[in-house]
């Protein structure tokens, strides 16, 4: 059990997903030595190094003092300046330094020095403007060149004065001091934009634009994560349903043996307890167990896809179990077993170890191999899969890997025997897994930098949190509280993009996960004084969940931006219902921030509107005039909630001033007192 893998992971700018082990002597190579910061030149001697957040081509904040930290020899005496400020530090026993430089105006290019001991290490063409921290999970991180529009507009030339840094995915039991990896800054043109994040840099360059300093974002992301992993041990820990999962992340980083023991033995412990096969199916684990009797499949794609009778439409588990011969030398230097995505939980050994599991159905499964785990000759592989397709990717990249960065495949065909038929059964994954890990991501990839000096957050996630909109109520605030502590910054702006339409469309009213994640994001926002909301129910692709009208989400998010972060006048989101009311038969809706007036495109009249009466709802036009919409013959008793856009993928067509769509929202039908009065 020493040497038991973690299922923590990083990817690499390559896209190669290198487990945690890995990088944790990654980590210690490059604290001592084997890494360097991005510097312009190597350091000499003893020469202190620059945080990895920090580079040639970085943009600082502007008008706040700048923290500036990194690594020396212990104890030395840091000096750091930039353009006529200077400040000293002298790192701590384990060669640990920060020091905070003066205030400065927006400006540049200046060269950030860090001299220690005779030797300096220098950061060229930095400049000082606004900077932006971009997180979420894979709308944030969608790259610019696949948005629409993409083909004619990232080929104007060069901006200088727009540089962005891209953090590399790092899943971590513990905060880091630093990242692993540097973050290189770039300046925004078309060789460099194409990968960047869409929405970051389409909300960047329109305040590059409008606010005529130099800019920069960091985006910090990772496609399919939930909220929980972006938020610090501390924070989500102070909520009971979580303090115990978060304390075994903890232990994790000090105890990982003791840690996958614990994980272990509750994920066997859910199996006796919903599988009444468990127990004996455990044998089939066993090494040189006789499989020869068991009928043969090749994995391409899902099981039910397979022409196998036995497992055509079958959902349950399947066992399955493959040998594969190494040499002595193959068998020495294999490091990863690469499985691709598998459908849906999956615990797999080899040669009757367990090396890993996992439950998402499209996360590739890359499990850590100890050494000793293969040895020469025959080696077993026997995996347990719960769902409905098995192991789903193409077979080419399913292999064992190796030091020297061979692929030996595992192709071909693989025995299986199938356990019990069961649907809507999930094994809780391990608190550490991505995507649904605790607090992981914010170790790996927020706590390494929250100190740099932001201007404005933003934030697009909550497609994998869509089910469970009353806790994300509770999470995002959580998540917008803990970002400001770690970076300083109490008032920290936050915009906050607002889920898109998505999904089947209805012709009848119905309750919606989506609606109901979309009303807790807007509560968020309505209720921080620097936190606005970037409404995109009108952008969304119900098709894919992966729209790519990005160019218009960034610049809603960069209009949210000049009220709450630049101070501007002007309308922070789209319109929004305030009241319910009866007036003789109809209801009254009164809307806020409608700028010039409600209008309706497409029609005369307004769609999307419900009127509810207990648990039954039913469509009904509205007349939008000024700042009301007018819901004819609807006011009756019976009546006591309205809705608006509320279904997955809603149809709807009205828009306040600026072309911005009002929001989504319930509101109960408010009596002649005024009561009822409550937002949602």
């Amino acid at each position: 059990m020493a040497d038991r893998p973690t299922l923590l992971h990083r990817i690499m700018p390559s896209g190669e997903i290198m487990p945690y082990r890995a990088a944790v002597h990654i980590f210690a190579v490059a604290l001592f030595g084997g890494l360097s910061a991005p510097i312009s030149a190597a350091p000499l001697g003893n020469a202190p190094t620059f945080a990895r957040i920090f580079g040639d081509h970085s943009v600082l904040q502007r008008d706040r003092p700048l923290a500036i930290w990194g690594q020396a020899a212990p104890h030395a005496r840091v000096r750091v300046t930039l353009g006529g400020g200077a400040a000293t530090a002298v790192a701590d026993a384990s060669g640990k330094w920060q020091a905070t430089l003066p205030a400065h105006h927006a400006g540049g290019p200046y060269t950030l020095t860090a001299t220690a001991d005779g030797v300096s290490t220098n950061l060229a063409d930095v400049m000082v403007g606004d900077v932006y921290l971009c997180g979420g999970q894979s709308n944030m991180e969608f790259p610019a060149r696949l948005s629409t529009g993409a083909w004619s507009g990232l080929g104007s030339p060069a901006d200088s004065g727009l540089r962005f840094a891209t953090i590399v995915k790092d899943s971590e039991p513990a905060p880091l001091a630093d990242l692993h990896d540097p973050a290189p800054w770039k300046i925004a043109g078309p060789d460099t934009i194409p990968d960047a994040s869409a929405v970051c840099y389409y909300m960047a360059r329109a305040l590059r634009k409008s606010e005529h300093v130099p800019v920069g974002f960091v985006a910090a992301d990772w496609g399919g994560t939930t909220i929980q992993g972006w938020i610090s041990a501390g924070a989500l820990a102070t909520l009971p349903a979580y303090r115990e999962r978060v304390a075994q992340v903890a232990r994790l980083a000090v105890d990982a043996p003791g840690a996958h023991a614990d994980e272990d033995h509750r994920q066997e412990a859910w199996w006796d307890a919903h599988d009444p096969q468990a127990s004996a199916e455990r044998a089939w684990i066993a090494p040189g167990f006789d499989d020869t009797g068991w009928p043969v499949y090749t994995p391409n794609g899902s099981w039910k896809d397979a022409g196998v009778t036995q497992l055509s439409g079958f959902d349950g588990v399947v066992w399955l179990r493959k040998r594969v011969d190494l040499t002595a030398a193959q068998a020495a230097a294999a490091t990863q077993m690469q499985l691709g995505p598998v459908d849906t939980f999956d615990t797999t050994w080899i040669n009757g170890h367990r090396v890993g599991s996992g439950g998402t159905a499209w996360a590739w499964r890359i499990y850590d191999l100890p050494a000793g785990t293969l040895h020469a000759g025959a080696n077993e592989i026997v995996l347990r899969v719960l769902g409905g397709g098995g192991p789903t990717g193409d077979p080419a990249m399913r292999g064992i890997r190796t030091t020297t960065g061979e692929l030996i495949p595992l192709e071909g065909a693989w025995r299986y025997r199938t356990g019990m038929r069961a649907t809507g059964l999930a094994v809780p994954p391990a608190p550490w897994d991505v995507p649904t890990s605790l607090t992981t991501l914010y170790n790996g990839m927020i706590a390494p930098i929250a100190r740099y000096g932001w201007k404005l957050a933003a934030w697009y996630q909550g497609e994998s949190n869509v089910g469970a909109a009353n806790e994300y109520a509770t999470l995002l605030p959580m998540l917008m509280a803990d970002w400001r502590r770690a970076s300083g910054e109490p008032e920290l702006p936050f915009a906050i993009v607002q889920l898109a339409n998505y999904g089947t469309p209805r012709s009848d009213p119905a309750e919606s996960g989506w609606a109901e994640l979309r009303a807790a994001q807007a509560r968020v926002a309505r209720a921080d004084p620097h936190a606005a909301l970037a409404v995109t129910i009108d952008v969304g692709d119900r098709f894919d969940i992966h729209p790519s009208q990005k160019l218009v989400v960034g610049e809603r998010l960069a209009n949210a931006a000049r009220v709450i972060a630049y101070h501007h006048d002007g309308v922070v989101g789209g319109p929004e219902a305030i009241a319910v009311t009866r007036s003789g038969g109809d209801l009254i809706i009164q809307f806020r921030n409608t700028g010039a007036g409600l209008r309706s495109y497409g029609a005369s009249v307004v769609i999307g509107f419900e009127v509810c009466a207990v648990t039954r709802c039913h469509f009904v036009p509205g007349e939008a005039a000024g700042s009301i919409v007018r819901l004819r013959g609807a006011g009756d008793t019976q009546s006591t909630r309205v809705r608006y856009a509320w279904a997955d993928a809603p149809i709807t067509n009205l828009y306040g001033g600026g072309e911005l769509p009002v929001v989504p929202f319930e509101l109960p039908v408010k009596d002649h007192n005024g009561n009822s009065d409550v937002v949602r």
